[in-house]
């Protein structure tokens, strides 16, 4: 028998926050929009938080997600931080879900819309410092949302769709049978964050305080985080920027530089990424909560947008785009020629 919905009222919400020693809840706690009773939000006069609610099952990886964040918040790095109780507890167990209450940063979310070329720069340079501390971090993370695991999602999704959705079907079918092709997989991996998304940065000013949604991290391909953070921030109304993608990869590229073969791969990243997000929401339409649809529909829509503009079957910017993908590495290598020779020629 299915559990029911687990909801938490501002008294529950009050009681929790005892139990974490936090004090007295300030106005505008409750829910988050969209996510029917699966996110709150705690609001204390010294703090911001948010609480979780997280399906029993899922304690395994979890417990994962506990542990590399310990290890980025003890290398500085500006992620969610799991709070303990009072009795020493991360995970408190609840009518059959586990709550998680994490620390968050102070600031706000942003529409990609209102990001600024320094923001998006700044995400940029934070997703190469994520990449290059991962190095550090020895322990496996299984990859949870690789095409293997992409295409038994889509194939559970396919069999709930609606006959009406016949042009979408064969969009997904084509695109899945594309990507079984040629999606290359042997290139440098390592701790992705996996699932960027706006909603997923929290700003304060032109900084970023906190990166949230660990949940999809795992040890995977670096450009594909990038691709991921693209479709995110860089598609702006009906196609993708090239200021902004610039701004993004020269934010990454200042602690990091691409190889050949991941700029080589960059679109179809990018289209397994689009692929990949929308599946994922798609699937969480048929399964979502109520309050959720809203939200699961919106994004699914958003990333089928850019997923048709990838595929060239409308217009959407990618001319630009592919000409800095096929010249990035070569641009760059003759940049740093070019320096060199401007260094010697002072000597």
């Amino acid at each position: 028998m299915p559990l029911q919905p687990l909801t938490l009222d501002k008294k529950a919400l009050a009681e929790i926050a005892a139990e974490y020693g936090l004090g007295k809840l300030a106005s505008g706690s409750g829910p988050l929009p969209g996510w029917g009773q699966k996110r709150y939000k705690l609001a204390i006069a010294k703090g911001h938080y948010e609480l979780q609610v997280r399906s029993l099952e899922d304690e395994f990886d979890l417990r994962r997600e506990l542990d590399l964040l310990q290890f980025l918040e003890k290398h500085g790095f500006p992620g969610p931080v799991a709070m303990a109780d009072r009795r020493g507890r991360q995970l408190l167990e609840r009518e059959g879900r586990y709550l998680v209450l994490y620390r968050t940063g102070p600031g706000k979310s942003l529409d990609p819309a209102a990001m600024s070329l320094v923001q998006i720069n700044s995400l940029g340079r934070l997703i190469g410092e994520l990449h290059m501390l991962g190095r550090s971090y020895k322990k496996a993370i299984e990859n949870r949302f690789g095409f293997e695991r992409t295409f038994e999602t889509y194939a559970a999704a396919r069999r709930k769709m609606p006959s009406y959705f016949k042009k979408t079907v064969r969009t997904l079918d084509e695109e899945v049978e594309y990507l079984g092709n040629y999606l290359e997989t042997k290139l440098p991996k390592g701790i992705i964050h996996g699932g960027l998304h706006p909603a997923s940065v929290i700003f304060k000013g032109d900084d970023i305080s906190c990166l949230l949604d660990f949940d999809s991290a795992c040890r995977g391909k670096y450009v594909f985080d990038l691709a991921t953070a693209v479709n995110a921030v860089c598609f702006r109304e009906d196609g993708y920027s090239l200021d902004r993608f610039e701004a993004l990869m020269a934010g990454y590229e200042s602690l990091r530089t691409l190889s050949l073969a991941e700029w080589d791969s960059f679109p179809n990243e990018l289209r397994f990424a689009a692929l990949r997000f929308a599946v994922l929401r798609l699937y969480e339409f048929f399964e979502a909560e109520k309050d959720e649809t809203d939200r699961v529909n919106e994004d699914f829509r958003q990333y089928l947008e850019r997923l048709r503009v990838l595929r060239r079957e409308k217009d959407g910017g990618m001319e630009g785009l592919l000409m800095a993908m096929a010249t990035g590495y070569d641009y760059r290598k003759y940049q740093r020629v070019k320096s060199g020779e401007l260094e010697s020629s002072r000597d």
